[in-house]
């Protein structure tokens, strides 16, 4: 417990525009007494992070004014919150960035990730939009706190969060003990989905990618054949029972249903541009074929730490470059590269 209400100085990346990326010193104030204040250490930057800066908007949320990015992750309570609920001071933490709720839409009450007015750190999907946390200090909800155990470094979870949103997608497609899985997109969750595949007891993984380097850190992580994104024979030979569609593009849910097993299924966690987009729908009411939605997570992101912490999950292989905040470009640049990056992690 803290009654710290000092406001503080931070280094943070900030998305201005599209293309006007800046590191800059930002005022930190005094936490709320529902809020800790946390030391970040390491931040993982995500596809989202990417487009603010590339297009300024990821899908339909377009910035309208500068934000500051990152939602993957980690560090220590500098202090608890003054209401007592959450970590103390010192207890080094991972975070789930969502914050479930809104009236309108109905959703299922034991699936928050799909309530209609969740907000995410570093989403301009509202107004104003919802501030991220790369930065060296930050508060925090206490909720969105989880203690890591001992053991697990830091730089381990800072993959916890992109970890969970693998897990989920894998959980969508059911037991895949035992089945033939294909895993479309080798990116980070890809990547990350073939680790958790591999923890699951998936007896055959097969990554497809258009790149060779992507293909390498799949196959460390546990799948035992790739294939090039542009070999549509031998994908169509594959008839995998599970499908991860990891590419966010349509030729890869092209390449999903064509390498699908009748009756199989294919669970969709790369998001599609918004609108409309070309499908093999025929192709797959023909085969009876299961196309179900991943989005974010919920609870999982609990599991992955356990996971982490006790070695059942490895995901040694995903991160590829470690920058400093203060060449959050260079990281950038790097992450959007690719052909030859995997994760990216930016060191606060």
């Amino acid at each position: 417990m803290s009654s710290n209400t000092s406001t503080a100085t931070a280094t943070a990346v900030v998305a201005h525009a599209a293309g006007d990326l800046r590191v800059e010193s930002i005022e930190v104030p005094a936490p709320a007494a529902h809020e800790a204040r946390i030391a970040i250490a390491y931040g993982g930057i995500c596809g989202s992070d990417l487009h603010y800066w590339s297009h300024g908007a990821a899908g339909e949320s377009i910035l309208k004014a500068h934000m500051i990015l990152g939602h993957e992750i980690v560090g220590t309570v500098i202090d608890g919150a003054a209401d007592g609920t959450g970590p103390a001071a010192g207890t080094r933490v991972a975070v789930h960035p969502a914050t479930p709720g809104g009236a309108g839409a109905r959703y299922p009450e034991d699936r928050p990730n799909l309530s209609p007015g969740c907000t995410y750190l570093g989403s301009a999907a509202r107004f104003p939009h919802t501030e991220g946390a790369f930065a060296t200090i930050v508060n925090l909800p206490s909720r969105m706190l989880r203690s890591l155990p001992e053991g697990l470094s830091l730089r381990d979870a800072a993959l916890a969060e992109p970890a969970a949103v693998a897990w989920h997608a894998v959980s969508r497609a059911g037991d895949v003990a035992g089945k033939r899985v294909m895993v479309i997109g080798a990116g980070p969750i890809g990547a990350l989905a073939v680790a958790v595949l591999k923890r699951a007891g998936a007896a055959e993984i097969i990554a497809v990618d258009m790149f060779d380097k992507p293909l390498e850190i799949a196959t460390s992580a546990g799948a035992i054949a790739t294939l090039k994104a542009t070999d549509a024979e031998a994908i169509a030979a594959v008839e995998a029972d599970v499908v991860i569609e990891a590419s966010g593009n349509h030729r890869g849910l092209a390449s999903a249903v064509r390498g699908s097993v009748r009756g199989g299924r294919i669970v969709m966690v790369g998001l599609l541009p918004s609108g409309e987009q070309p499908a093999l729908i025929s192709l797959a009411i023909t085969r009876e074929l299961e196309l179900v939605g991943s989005f974010r997570f919920n609870d999982e992101i609990d599991e992955v730490i356990a996971a982490l912490a006790d070695g059942t999950l490895d995901v040694s292989a995903i991160v590829t470059h470690e920058f400093d905040v203060n060449d959050a470009l260079g990281a950038f640049e790097a992450a959007r590269n690719s052909a030859e990056s995997g994760k990216v992690l930016l060191k606060f």
